[in-house]
Parts: structure tokens; C-alpha cells; sequence
């Protein structure tokens, strides 16, 4: 996993450390070859580790998806964890590299803009964007194809929350109307295609017509003008969603 370290500093969130890692490519069958980015906590703690304990609070906030922190020896990770990532897999591969220390630093908004040039970027591929200033994102992609991002955290003071840039991750109708109301686009996960609201939600082209977000870039925010995204819950944790 050929990478750069694009960000090393403090998460917006809860102000602990964290970093953010950019890779290459990617053989992921729904977004395709995408620029990949991974946030991840910056301490010893492994990202299982720090979703079991809800140490992950610093890259993933107030996402509802992230599970219940516990205490139990025999869980590796939070329980009823409903997030898509499988925590086993690509993230905990990039994060072993990193503390083996495999990934150089990329700074300055020059260098940063070169990983991104001519690609489709995926903002936020494990970890909340709005945990990071917003100016790393912005030279990600200034050079970019295009780009696919979504936050939780709007309601946080202290994140970095563009709507502009990110989708608006709701978890209800009730919350995706609030965004609405103020022109901007959601994402949702819902449980069946019948639940999307008409005139305000599209289903996932990558999950209904097989179009790979590479191909698709509907999910960038109000940067695009488009109807919101719906999706029918998927991944590692789709046992959990709704529960």
C-alpha cells in the first residue's frame, strides 16, 4: 500500500492526535480505483482497540454507526457496530505500515495537491473529514477529477464541516430535512429503497446500477447539484443498522 502522510496533528473533535494517510489505489469493487484516504488515531492503540474503548470518538465523532464501547475480553471491536468498514482489513493493514513507519510525509499544499492530480479522491475512505482542517482536503483535490466525502458532524463546534465538500451523513428523514432546509445534500442509509423520500433522494448508482463511485462523483457535497444519496445498508456491520 504505496502512501503519504498528508496530515499529522491534532483532531478537531476532541483536540487528541490523529493522522491521515493517503494510498494510491485501491481494488474496492463499489468505489473503484480511487485515491484512498485513511484517518486514523495516533496513538498505541490499534483501530479495533480504539473503537472497542471509544477512543475513536477523535476520528469518527458523533457517528451513530461507530457502536457502544465495551469491556468485554472477548470482543475485538465496540458493540452493535453498524459502520461499513471492516476494521480487520484495509485499515488495520495501513495502520500496522504506518507504525512501522512505511509512509513518508507530504507537506505543503504543493506536494499534497501532486498526490491527488488527475484522480478521483476518496475523502474520508476510514475516519470523519470534518476531524480535519479543511485546507488538507482542499489542496487533496485541487487538482483532482473529482472527489467523494461525507460527515456526521455537523453538529460539532469545533469540526471543520463543509457541506460544500461532504455530504451531510443523516440518519433519519427528521435530520435529513434540517439539511435540506438549508440547500444542502445528505447521504442516508436506510433499510429498504421504499423508505427514500421522492423528489429529494436518488438510490446509490454504485448499489442499484452497478456504477463505481469512480465513475459515478455524485457524493461531493453541494459542489455538484444533485439530489441527495440514499443506500441500503451494507458492509461488515449491516447486521447491526437499525438495531
Amino acid at each position: 500500500m504505496a502512501g503519504k502522510i498528508i496530515y499529522r496533528g491534532n483532531s478537531l473533535l476532541d483536540n487528541e492526535p490523529i493522522v491521515v494517510i493517503s494510498i494510491e489505489s485501491s481494488r474496492n469493487r463499489k468505489t473503484g480505483n480511487m485515491l484512498q484516504t485513511y484517518i486514523l488515531c495516533d496513538n498505541d492503540k490499534s483501530p479495533l482497540e480504539n473503537n472497542k474503548t471509544g477512543s475513536d470518538y477523535s476520528i469518527c465523532g458523533n457517528c451513530v454507526h461507530r457502536g457502544k464501547p465495551t469491556a468485554d475480553v472477548k470482543r475485538k471491536t465496540a458493540t452493535e457496530r453498524s459502520c461499513y468498514v471492516n476494521l480487520a482489513q484495509g485499515v488495520l493493514i495501513v495502520w500496522k505500515n504506518y507504525m512501522a513507519g512505511k509512509y513518508a510525509n507530504a507537506t505543503g499544499h504543493a506536494s499534497i495537491a501532486e498526490l491527488g492530480a488527475d484522480k478521483m479522491v476518496r475523502i474520508g475512505t476510514y475516519g470523519d473529514p470534518s476531524a480535519v482542517p479543511s485546507y488538507v482536503w482542499e489542496s487533496l483535490i485541487s487538482k483532482a477529477k473529482g472527489h467523494t466525502a461525507y460527515s456526521h458532524q455537523a453538529s460539532v463546534p469545533t469540526a471543520d464541516f463543509r457541506p460544500d465538500l461532504y455530504m451531510a451523513s443523516a440518519d433519519s428523514v427528521a435530520e435529513a430535512q434540517q439539511y435540506w432546509q438549508k440547500n444542502q445534500r445528505t447521504f442516508r442509509v436506510i433499510s429498504d429503497y421504499s423508505e427514500m423520500v421522492a423528489g429529494k433522494e436518488i438510490a446509490c448508482p454504485a448499489d442499484t446500477m452497478d456504477v463505481q463511485c469512480v465513475t459515478c462523483g455524485l457524493c461531493k457535497g453541494s459542489a455538484v447539484s444533485a439530489k441527495s444519496i440514499a443506500i441500503v445498508a451494507h458492509g461488515a456491520g449491516k447486521s447491526h443498522f437499525g438495531n
